[in-house]
This record gives structure tokens, sequence and C-alpha cells, in this order.
């Protein structure tokens, strides 16, 4: 039986990517990967850690090539980072290899699950307005995602449901 592309799960930080795919995968026997686990894994370092120590170009090195990697393996749900899918690299082979949900949220959901976070480096120091600004500026490149999830009326089950059903029927 030929695999399916693997699922690779796009949005901001906060989105719910991470406890998704985990779920999404135990659900469809697929692998789960969070590229952020890997990223600290890799490094031995949280990724505040990495940030703080290293700076964030530092960091979006690793994450590309980690990310690239991981985009190659099969039957798995993959956890972009928030801002991998940024990067062009990245997008171009999610959009060659991979099927890709956005988990779209409010900008005032998300400003309420990340604002003040310490585990959030590149959010930690902006204030409010600012936050809104990077969701707006990144949301621009996760509307070329394949589908986007309107997530904030819906609760986990029917996020996870939604990407189910998409997958199955392709």
């Amino acid at each position: 039986m030929e695999s399916k592309k693997n699922i690779v799960l796009i949005g901001m930080m906060g989105s719910g990517k991470s406890s998704i795919g985990k779920i999404l995968s135990k659900k469809l026997s697929l692998n789960f990967i969070d590229i952020d686990k890997k990223i600290e894994e890799f490094e031995k370092l949280t990724v505040s850690e990495i940030f703080r120590k290293n700076g964030e170009n530092y960091f979006r090195k690793i994450e590309e090539k980690i990310s690239l990697k991981s985009l190659k393996s099969e039957n798995s749900i993959i956890s972009l980072g928030g801002g991998g899918f940024i990067n062009l690299q990245i997008r171009t082979l999610c959009q060659k290899t991979c099927i890709s949900f956005w988990l779209n949220w409010k900008n005032e959901t998300i400003v309420e699950r990340i604002y003040k976070s310490k585990k959030r480096p590149l959010v930690s120091k902006l204030n409010k307005e600012e936050i809104i600004n990077l969701i707006k500026k990144r949301s621009k490149v996760y509307e070329l995602s394949d589908h986007k999830i309107n997530c904030d009326k819906l609760d986990k089950s029917q996020i996870i449901n939604k990407i189910i059903d998409v997958y199955e029927s392709i």
C-alpha cells in the first residue's frame, strides 16, 4: 500500500499544533514529530535558551535543517514551529510533499494564550499590539496552506475530526 502524504500542522505559537498533533497521530496510527521538541533534543536546550544564547538566526538555521529532514519522513504528522512555514524552503517542501492544515484562531485568542509567556521568546518582549501585528504578518503566509481550520468555535475533537475527514478523503 502506498503511503499517504504527511500531515503538517501550521499556525501561530499557542494554536495547539502540538496537542492536536499528538492526539491525531494516535487516532491515525502515524508518527508524531514536534519540530520544536526535535530542536530542543538536538541542541539540548529549550527554545527560549537557544534564542537567548544564540539568537533567532541561529535558531532558524537549526529549524530549517530539522524541518526539511522531518518533512521527508513517512507516515507522519508534523507540528511546525510558528515560524517554520514562513521559511520558503520549508514551505515549498510542505506544498510539494505534504498536506498542510492551518490552525487559525482569532487574534485575541492567540494573544490571550501567549502574552507574557516565558516559553515563547519571540513574543516575550512584545506588547499585545505587536503580537497582533506578528499574527497578521504570518497569517498572510499561513494562507498558503492547503486547508484552513477556523478553530475558535471548535473543541479539540472537532478540529481533529475535520483534519481526519480531509485526510481520509485524499
